[in-house]
């Protein structure tokens, strides 16, 4: 496919030929609609209900080629909207059966119901019907085949989302409790989640034990719990905040019975996200060029983990402006007569990949050299928004990283831009 997408549109129309057999398939979770049309968008054959599992993958394979039989076709390619997860083992079934597979953008489904019956209906056959005339029309993207290791990356970027909203939960719920039952303790520990404030929860978390206690008592007490632990002076704060705390004294049981189950899920969610982290940097390590582009000063390995599990092998991009269009990065325009619109991103991609991009950026911006001198020249030079200048960065990453998965070369700085532009 050519990247300039005038080109790119017609090519996606001219393979569908009048060999063709066009299938929609409408998603759910227990049952798939299927249509078929040819490639003059006429309906043929029945509409299909399947099960989600192989006989029904089975089913509709059969219905497929009886459709095929009858009306002369020799190839036939099979829509789907991504619909959540429910596609996902119908398209991979599919694909083993050499059945080629595309998606449609679920949006556009819902602003081309219309077009055949010229009412708002809904119905999963005529559903099925759109995404087949989608896919007849040209409207619609290949299905792009990850291999393991970038599949992995995937599953295990999407296990640490997870994992960092219960952390983020299970931290919010410690300060709240902190905030209750000993809010002095922030005149001691600025932040609660440091060392020292988490053992001083787990050994002696009410003020009213802290005050019968000595400073040697609390820094014993951190010793057993900690290889480094605050010093002297630090418990002597924490005795005199404590002596002075005007907390309540009701249902302190009860409070401290809830400090440790908060404690056990912050430990939990804190013992998950370093497993994950783990196994994502083994699976860094066993792609080629995941070392090349890590030697770019400022990109992380989640960051690098996070962008290759949601757009795959960088290497299979034809530009950096592919990468784009997939994260939904690319630029829009509204337009009529003499009125132009305001020029935005389209935000039509994977919103994972674009806010993992995003933050490639802002840490590039902030510590590698090259990005750091361009963004400073955009903002004091050129007079851009800062947050134009980033998106213009977000640009400028993207075909660096695919043009060092595609040629395998490593990172040059003076190729990111001449001297003389920023000097300019």
């Amino acid at each position: 496919m050519k990247f300039k997408m005038q080109d790119k549109q017609n090519q996606l129309i001219e393979r569908i030929t009048d060999k063709h057999l066009v299938i929609g398939v409408d998603i759910a979770q227990h049952f798939h609609v299927a249509r078929a049309v040819n490639y003059r968008g006429i309906v043929v054959g029945e509409p299909i209900t399947f099960e989600n599992n192989e006989g029904g993958f089975s089913t509709l394979l059969n219905w497929i080629h009886e459709i095929k039989r009858i009306h002369r076709l020799e190839a036939a390619t099979v829509g789907m909207e991504p619909t959540g997860h429910y596609w996902i083992n119908l398209s991979k079934w599919l694909m083993k059966q050499d059945i080629e597979v595309v998606t449609v953008n679920p949006h556009l489904v819902k602003r081309n119901k219309e077009n055949r019956d010229n009412t708002q209906s809904k119905s999963d056959r005529k559903d099925a019907l759109v995404i087949a005339d989608m896919v007849k029309n040209g409207y619609y993207a290949f299905v792009r085949n990850t291999s393991e290791s970038f599949e992995q990356l995937r599953v295990l970027m999407s296990n640490r989302d997870v994992i960092v909203k219960r952390l983020v939960s299970s931290i919010n719920q410690l300060n709240r409790w902190v905030d209750i039952v000993f809010p002095e303790l922030r005149q001691v520990f600025k932040d609660i989640t440091a060392k020292g404030a988490i053992a001083t929860l787990r050994l002696f978390p009410l003020p009213m034990e802290l005050r019968s206690m000595t400073p040697e008592q609390i820094v014993m007490g951190w010793r057993s719990v900690m290889k480094r632990q605050p010093g002297m002076k630090k418990a002597e704060l924490l005795v005199h905040v404590a002596r002075k705390s005007v907390v309540t004294r009701q249902a302190l049981g009860a409070y401290r019975f809830h400090l440790e189950q908060l404690l056990e899920e912050y430990d939990l969610a804190v013992q998950q996200m370093d497993r994950v982290e783990q196994a994502v940097k083994e699976v860094l390590d066993s792609i080629p060029f995941a070392r090349k582009l890590l030697m770019i000063k400022g990109i992380s390995e989640i960051s690098l983990a996070g962008i290759l599990g949601e757009a795959g092998d960088l290497s299979g991009f034809s530009h950096g402006n592919s990468l784009l269009r997939h994260a939904g990065l690319h630029l829009v325009e509204a337009s009529s007569g003499k009125w132009k619109g305001q020029t935005v991103i389209s935000k039509r991609g994977r919103s994972r990949l674009r806010r993992f991009l995003y933050l490639a950026t802002m840490s590039l911006v902030m510590n590698n050299p090259e990005f750091k001198a361009i963004h400073a020249h955009n903002v004091k030079v050129k007079k851009m928004k800062k947050m134009k200048s980033i998106m213009k960065l977000i640009g400028k990453l993207a075909r660096i990283f695919v043009g060092i998965a595609r040629k395998n070369e490593v990172y040059y700085a003076h190729k990111v831009q001449p001297i003389k532009d920023i000097a300019a």
